[in-house]
């Protein structure tokens, strides 16, 4: 059965689209009798509303795009409530999509967005993101882009950050600083830009100190699994015996880890110590329970939001839009699985 379109109702009435669609939100200068008709034949015709469909005064369709690359991440999971909590507050819709780490999915969902008329959109781009034309296509059509966690430098538009620098230094330098001198690091996949950063920092915290980098014990997560983190454990012990910490790119692979370790009768940290990052929920669980950096991933999603409502805000009273980095603070949280 065909949906019933306001083109529909006004067509049925003889009156135009737009003041079929005042009457159904009781605007003053529509007569009495029409919004009468207009509300008795929705109901008759059982007309539901589009929520994509622009509003004809305020041009805005009072929803958001989210693209995130994978939802059984703690850490996203934990955004995408941060930014539902305050869209719903601002009366907003989100349509939440999952890249799967893929650069061309995330092409195509940009612009599915883009033809629901989505009034703006926030991103975490995808691990395969290396081009970032599709992004610039969102500004060039003037809607708001705000991107969060895996952001693009290059790309002109409002970011939402951590330092991963300078939280992976914290890091690497909380392991040297209990005794470790051999010191592994699991990093992510090449391309994201949060995934190089943490790796700077690993190794700027080994020359600070005077320990010396060895490209031999850094190891490539492509896939950021439990099983990857198994099997990269195992791969490091049978690479370098006298390895006494590991700093692991998120908790995930780090649980992986330690499981691994203890599969091979390492102790973790008497034998090894162990560091990752995001605190997952999961990390304060296990035993031993996982030292890590606590990544703010509500907080993040509320305040990518909030930026993304100042520039619609803004962008409907005519007013220039200007970029604006937002960095997050991170904290070291030390339980059990380094030594004490």
């Amino acid at each position: 059965m065909k949906q019933v379109t306001l083109q529909d109702i006004a067509d049925t009435l003889g009156i135009s689209i737009s003041t079929a669609s005042k009457a159904l939100k009781d605007y003053p200068d529509v007569s009495k009798k029409t919004i009468a008709l207009v509300k008795e034949l929705a109901v008759t015709l059982n007309y539901t509303p589009n929520p994509f469909a622009v509003n004809l005064r305020t041009k805005q369709s009072k929803t958001i795009g989210v693209i995130i690359p994978e939802f059984v991440h703690h850490f996203f999971s934990s955004v995408i409530k941060g930014i539902i909590n305050q869209a719903e507050k601002k009366g907003y819709l989100v349509i939440t999509l999952q890249s799967n780490e893929s650069f061309e999915l995330e092409k195509k969902q940009i612009e599915l967005l883009l033809n629901k008329n989505v009034d703006g959109i926030l991103i975490s781009l995808a691990n395969a993101t290396a081009t970032f034309d599709h992004l610039k296509s969102v500004m060039e059509r003037d809607k708001p882009l705000v991107m969060f966690d895996k952001i693009a430098k290059i790309v002109n538009c409002s970011k939402v950050i951590i330092n991963d620098r300078e939280a992976a230094y914290t890091a690497t330098k909380h392991l040297i600083d209990i005794g470790c001198k051999r010191i592994a690091h699991f990093r992510g996949p090449l391309l994201p830009q949060n995934s190089i950063d943490r790796f700077l920092g690993y190794k700027k915290a080994l020359d600070d100190h005077h320990i010396t980098y060895d490209p031999s014990l850094v190891y490539i997560c492509n896939d950021m699994t439990f099983d990857e983190g198994k099997t990269l454990a195992h791969q490091l012990k049978k690479d370098h015996q006298n390895v006494d910490g590991v700093f692991i790119n998120t908790d995930l692979v780090a649980i992986g880890a330690i499981t691994g370790f203890k599969e091979l009768g390492v102790k973790v940290p008497e034998d090894i110590s162990v560091i990752g990052f995001s605190n997952w929920f999961m990390s304060s669980a296990i035993t031993p329970s996982l030292t890590t950096i606590d990544q703010p991933g509500y907080k993040m999603g509320k305040v990518a939001f909030k930026r993304l409502y100042k520039e619609l805000k803004k962008q409907k009273n005519n007013i220039k839009i200007i970029p604006k980095t937002i960095e997050l603070k991170t904290n070291l949280i030390v339980r059990e699985s380094t030594k004490n």
